[in-house]
């Protein structure tokens, strides 16, 4: 068991433990671990990111520990507090199923690999899990679900969604916050199953496939996906319709049409991705710097990224600016957010200047499109780095809660599962006594 393995399971365990108690509130302690994480994330890439192998025993050990986080750690959820108990034990059950999974011997061809038992058993309680949260909760109090699906609704009809009104929302109810594509993907579920968050689960079995193909279904795809498919809090994000797993998505098939050659078509799921939330077009200049990608490629993302706005936005542009930038922008901070811009509110008594988030902003992306631009890293660094960037834009951003974090979470997964496709094959092999 190496240090490097014990530190990345403890600093994965503690992340997702501070966010699954982060919702619906503010500690200090949350933002303190937060910051820890940014902190060793950005040293690992400094010195060059490699995520390490991470033996079975320890990979077990990381699944109880979820497995008593879930039970432990009060999480957020509209159901009962009966049926909420339910949902953690679904997940609890899960991660020691998968944890025991992993202590079976060594498959030969016409057995699977116990990684490949544990990581199938995550995905399922994962798919359990969220079509419980969904199922038990009909209605979510939340504006992002409401917004959602009445936005759905009003494609059907031929509506803007920008100049729509919502009803019964209990947050924001005349603005869509999100670019288009967030409505033109999910409103099929609405359509069909009656509920967005379907689509949303699809979304991000979808991600969890890329990423295991990412890393061909070796040692350290399997344990990425194990790991972010039971990670604490995730029955919250399914419930309250976050839109994450979307964004998770368009960038692991990105990947995985890099990492199989085919660069150009990874065009198509990023520009998707861009065309549905604004924040990763923080990403392209770091991507426009990696030659593998490329500027030009970065020009052809954006170039289809507003080709899918267009129509939105040609048919009242006001209204488009105002949902998805200005108001934004002058958004009021909201009290539980986990940030160090609310630190400094709720411990210190200043608000920071707009200014100075966009400056520590500004230089991050400059670091990491320097460190990209001369280094030419594999993918697994590189999404180390696009990592990077959203934390720090999170952390020290006006609003940040679970479903921001959770994203740069399985952007850390995406990279150890790219690491497992690159690296792998040069490793010894493990030998089942030690793992």
């Amino acid at each position: 068991m190496s240090a490097a393995s014990a530190l990345l399971l403890t600093v994965w365990v503690g992340y997702f433990t501070a966010l699954q108690w982060s919702v619906v509130r503010y500690r200090l302690g949350i933002v303190v671990v937060v910051t820890a994480a940014a902190v060793l994330l950005g040293t690992a890439l400094v010195r060059g990111w490699r995520p390490p192998a991470v033996p079975r025993g320890l990979l077990a050990a990381g699944l109880l520990s979820c497995a008593l986080v879930t039970e432990a750690v009060p999480f957020f959820s509209y159901t009962t507090p009966g049926e909420r108990r339910a949902l953690a034990h679904v997940t609890a059950v899960g991660c020691v199923l998968a944890a025991a999974a992993l202590a079976l011997p060594d498959g030969r061809r016409a057995r699977p690999q116990p990684r490949a038992v544990a990581a199938a058993i995550a995905v399922l309680t994962f798919i359990a899990g969220s079509a419980a949260a969904i199922l038990l909760d009909r209605a979510p109090r939340i504006d992002v679900w409401v917004t959602l699906q009445q936005a759905s609704d009003g494609l059907a009809r031929g509506q803007n969604m920008y100049t729509m009104t919502w009803h019964d929302s209990p947050g924001i109810q005349d603005a869509f916050t999100y670019l288009p594509w967030t409505a033109v993907l999910v409103a099929p579920a609405r359509w069909l199953v009656g509920d967005v968050r379907w689509a949303l689960l699809l979304l991000a079995v979808v991600a969890l496939a890329c990423m295991a193909a990412l890393g061909r279904g070796r040692r350290g795809a399997l344990t990425a996906v194990t790991l972010l498919a039971v990670a604490p809090g995730t029955i919250t994000q399914s419930e309250q319709a976050w839109t994450e797993p979307m964004l998770l998505a368009a960038i692991a098939g990105w990947a995985l049409l890099v990492r199989r050659g085919h660069a150009w078509w990874a065009v198509v799921p990023l520009a998707v991705g861009c065309a549905s939330k604004q924040h990763l077009a923080v990403l392209l200049p770091v991507l426009a710097c990696w030659q593998a990608f490329g500027w030009r490629r970065v020009v052809a993302t954006a170039g289809l990224s507003g080709v899918l706005v267009l129509p939105w936005f040609v048919a009242d542009p006001a209204a488009m600016w105002h949902d998805t930038v200005s108001l934004l922008v002058g958004f009021h901070p909201i009290r539980f957010a986990n940030t160090l811009y609310l630190a400094a509110r709720h411990e210190l008594g200043w608000t920071p200047p707009f200014w100075l988030t966009g400056l520590v902003v500004l230089a991050v992306l400059v670091t990491a499109c320097v460190a990209v631009r001369r280094r030419q890293p594999d993918l697994t660094e590189l999404l180390g780095w696009l990592a990077l960037v959203l934390l720090v834009a999170t952390l020290v951003n006006k609003q940040g809660f679970y479903n921001q974090y959770w994203l740069v979470g399985g952007l850390v997964a995406l990279s150890l599962a790219a690491s497992g496709g690159e690296v792998l094959d040069r490793l010894p092999r493990e030998n089942p006594a030690q793992a």
